[in-house]
């Protein structure tokens, strides 16, 4: 039972962070109506920005986020600005094409900037646990959970209440319409892929202190973001929430009793079940909610 529990909470703790990259992908495909291929390299970059920053200059990982989130969202709007919005009008096989060259790219050049070696930074916490009910909890990762729900929490006010949130919300509902009703759609573009990016780059940098990092693990980011994406349903971010921790705690127990070589094959087998059974997503809205973005 005790297993069972460590299991349960470990992965809660790092489906957080799961559900907090994959919230960034999800709000870009809701405004921009892009899949960016390139989610998981972002990721990488800020996991490797972070990791320079304490390197070079000592600086601790979490307060490393002072640089990179203003780093990672000022990337994500020039992406949008010099890399999507020349292609925006085109199929959507040229976007995909497109943003898998970027992937690609990435990859490659940061294997000629910092080759092929697995990085990671250690701190006097790195290896810090707390025990609660003979349940051993990670610190970092428990950190790293506090932020991500803050962090969601925060967007969804945002989202909610400011005039700006407003705006997303409504070229999310309709494009054309809100261009009418004199939202300026290009600017908001900028803005939800920078916020999508920096989401994203928060995630990278709070998995730092427990994660390794090396110029093809955005791949892996990538795939685990698109999966709970998909079954939290395209356009919930509540949904995507709760997949993020769904997808943890199934990573987490197929680790712990069955394989850990096997636990990205036990969530895309739930993947694909789930996508057989309900196309829409488990906490997708309904039909056409691929199409709605963020509710």
């Amino acid at each position: 039972m005790d297993l069972c529990l460590q299991a349960l909470v470990s992965g809660l703790l790092m489906g957080g962070v799961y559900a907090l990259i994959a919230i960034g992908l999800n709000l870009i495909f809701g405004v921009v109506r892009i899949i960016n291929f390139a989610h998981g390299e972002f990721v990488m970059l800020a996991m490797y920005l972070t990791y320079w920053l304490h390197d070079l200059y000592g600086l601790d990982p979490y307060l490393s986020v002072v640089i990179v989130l203003p780093v990672m969202f000022f990337f994500g709007a020039a992406f949008q600005r010099v890399i999507v919005q020349p292609i925006q009008s085109t199929s959507s096989i040229m976007k995909i094409f497109t943003t898998v060259g970027v992937s690609l790219l990435m990859q490659n050049l940061a294997l000629i900037f910092w080759k092929g070696d697995f990085r990671t930074i250690n701190t006097s916490y790195s290896m810090s646990t707390i025990e609660v009910f003979n349940i051993m909890i990670s610190i970092p990762r428990l950190v790293a959970f506090a932020t991500a729900l803050a962090s969601i929490v925060v967007l969804y006010f945002f989202l909610k209440y400011t005039s700006a949130g407003k705006a997303l919300r409504a070229i999310v509902e309709d494009n054309s319409v809100a261009r009418l009703m004199g939202v300026k759609v290009e600017k908001h573009y900028l803005l939800a892929f920078g916020l999508g990016t920096a989401f994203t780059g928060l995630g990278g940098a709070l998995l730092m202190p427990f994660s390794t990092v090396y110029p093809t693990v955005g791949f892996t980011y990538t795939l685990l973001a698109f999966v709970v994406v998909v079954l939290g349903g395209l356009g919930s971010m509540s949904g995507t929430f709760l997949a993020g921790l769904f997808i943890g705690v199934v990573e987490s127990f197929g680790g712990t009793f069955v394989s850990p070589a096997l636990k990205e094959a036990i969530y895309f087998g739930i993947f694909i079940l789930a996508l057989l059974v309900r196309p829409q997503g488990l906490f997708g809205m309904g039909k056409g909610t691929e199409e709605v973005g963020l509710q």
